[in-house]
């Protein structure tokens, strides 16, 4: 029985094998995305929510780099929009609750003759109660920038990745081919 049941599952596998996918981190730290997540710089970016967001992406790109030196082939230009807007609204025309949403356009830019390699954006939003207590709907309000923050720099990251698995800036245009073993 239990051979049956392992060469059921050998079997239905190997439809698997040829479907194209592969890990988007293989080779982990030595492997192509990785090497470029650690060699990029995150140029500061303006307010609070700026700040965050910088944090965010460092701890990620230091993640990448394992341990190794910092980046600086590659720098990201990050600038970012935040509003907060009110949308449910009581009889007395008091908000009762309010969305923060924050957007984010990105630049990859070559540290070595400053060209854009790729210019996307990412967007979070986040709802929040507004309640009696002007400090508890302060402390919402702080609470989902931070959320969003890491949600930005998780979209940001996830979007590099793949632009590096796809033959990242070699696939730019009037980039130089990669180099052959």
């Amino acid at each position: 029985m239990r051979a049956l049941l392992i060469s059921c599952l050998v079997a239905l596998s190997l439809p698997l094998a040829g479907c194209g996918l592969r890990p988007l981190y293989a080779n982990g730290a030595q492997g192509g995305v990785a090497t470029m997540l650690a060699d990029i710089d995150v140029a500061p970016i303006e307010g609070h929510a700026g700040w965050l967001v910088r944090n965010a992406l460092r701890d990620r790109f230091v993640a990448a780099r394992g341990g190794r030196g910092a980046g600086n082939r590659y720098r990201l230009d990050v600038r970012l929009e935040d509003s907060i807007t009110g949308f449910g609204v009581r009889s007395d025309d008091a908000i009762t609750r309010e969305r923060r949403t924050l957007r984010a356009r990105y630049q990859l830019v070559d540290g070595q003759n400053g060209q854009v390699l790729l210019d996307a954006t990412a967007a979070q939003d986040a709802g929040i109660d507004v309640v009696g207590s002007e400090y508890a709907t302060i402390a919402a309000e702080n609470t989902a920038l931070e959320r969003l923050a890491s949600g930005i720099a998780d979209q940001i990251v996830a979007r590099l990745a793949v632009y590096a698995d796809r033959g990242g800036p070699a696939s730019a245009p009037g980039a130089a081919p990669p180099a052959t073993p």
